[in-house]
């Protein structure tokens, strides 16, 4: 599906808000983001309750109903958790994962409300989700009679509102810092081979395991974990976060100069966590042109370039990954050509 603007959770909020009680609305996201959640949240803002349907899971007669006899006519009597007396909200989620003939049972429930002779009760709602075909999850195309009868959004995954909605739920309060550290750590592509990858889903599912274990797990359980829920450079990251709380570094005390780089061969995973989280914070503090330096970030330019020799000094391959380029995530070009001119050797890999 090919949408040109997305919205992140509190923007599909005021949507559905708006238009999917009057029209039913189709989101799009990848694996994991959260829009069953906020679906949850919408029907209960409205005050009502939400029947949730797995469209990768029913048959058409799950939908339509089967047929009775009545007075010599034969009637469809639609399911009792679609078939209700009062108003709700109808989620289906998946429903492009679903068969086209159940895709044709949903037409006259999404288009008119109703299966049959059963009308959906004035005020329900209806609103569907799927998976986007790049996200190599299951789904099927979808016929173009079933898209023009719902409006379409694509949620994306907001790290600001994820870190609000932790802080209020219970996340774990290491996985709250890391990805107040490492924003872009929040959702990955899914890959396309069979492993865990980062989604808000899988940062809950590894901090109700880490809340599980309690203070006193080992590294060598802090490995399983993290591997078994997100993706695996990220996991190697995290547990070198972890590593780096447990030894007391701090990447702000390494930019004021209280602290070192860790320089220990034991400690090169933790390295590279530092250095990656340093990079982050020149992207996120160091303007794209030099003459809108504000004095803090000229005096964080300026310490950069002496941690830069020190971690060059430490590892050349850490030090040229700090100075990079990786996607859309660069920095800026003054910063590196005054880099490069005073450490040359970091030319290397550019």
């Amino acid at each position: 599906m090919n949408i040109a603007i997305t919205v992140n959770q509190k923007e599909l909020l005021d949507v559905l808000l708006n238009v999917a009680v009057v029209r039913p609305v189709f989101i799009w996201d990848a694996p994991g983001i959260g829009k069953s959640s906020i679906v949850e949240s919408f029907a209960d803002s409205l005050g009502l309750p939400c029947v949730s349907l797995l469209g990768s899971q029913l048959a058409p007669e799950d939908i339509i109903g089967v047929p009775q006899i009545t007075g010599g006519k034969s009637v469809f009597c639609p399911p009792r958790m679609i078939a209700r007396d009062e108003p709700y909200c109808l989620f289906l989620d998946e429903l492009n994962a679903c068969s086209q003939e159940v895709q044709k049972a949903f037409y006259s429930l999404i288009h008119d409300r109703r299966i049959g002779e059963y009308f959906l009760p004035q005020g329900s709602i209806i609103i569907g989700a799927g998976n986007r075909a790049q996200d190599n999850a299951i789904v099927k195309p979808m016929s173009s009679a079933l898209i023009n009868r719902m409006f379409h959004v694509e949620l994306t995954a907001s790290h600001r509102e994820w870190l609000e909605w932790a802080g209020q739920n219970g996340i774990h309060p290491h996985i709250i810092e890391y990805i107040g550290l490492r924003p872009d750590h929040l959702w990955k592509q899914p890959p396309k081979t069979e492993e865990p990858f980062s989604t808000p889903r899988s940062w809950h599912i590894l901090s109700d395991a880490l809340n599980s274990y309690g203070n006193n797990i080992t590294e060598a359980q802090m490995e399983i974990l993290a591997s078994g829920c997100i993706s695996l450079p990220h996991a190697a990251q995290f547990r070198a976060f972890i590593k780096q709380i447990y030894n007391r570094y701090a990447l702000s005390a390494i930019i004021s100069g209280g602290q070192k780089w860790p320089c220990a061969p034991g400690d090169r995973d933790m390295l590279y966590f530092l250095a990656q989280s340093f990079r982050a914070r020149l992207i996120k503090e160091l303007p794209p042109e030099k003459h809108n330096l504000s004095g803090a970030a000229q005096e964080l330019a300026f310490k950069a370039k002496a941690l830069m020799k020190e971690l060059s000094n430490i590892s050349l391959e850490i030090a040229q990954m700090v100075v990079a380029a990786e996607g859309d995530s660069v920095l800026p070009d003054w910063f590196i050509v005054e880099i490069i001119r005073d450490l040359p050797r970091l030319a290397a890999k550019k």
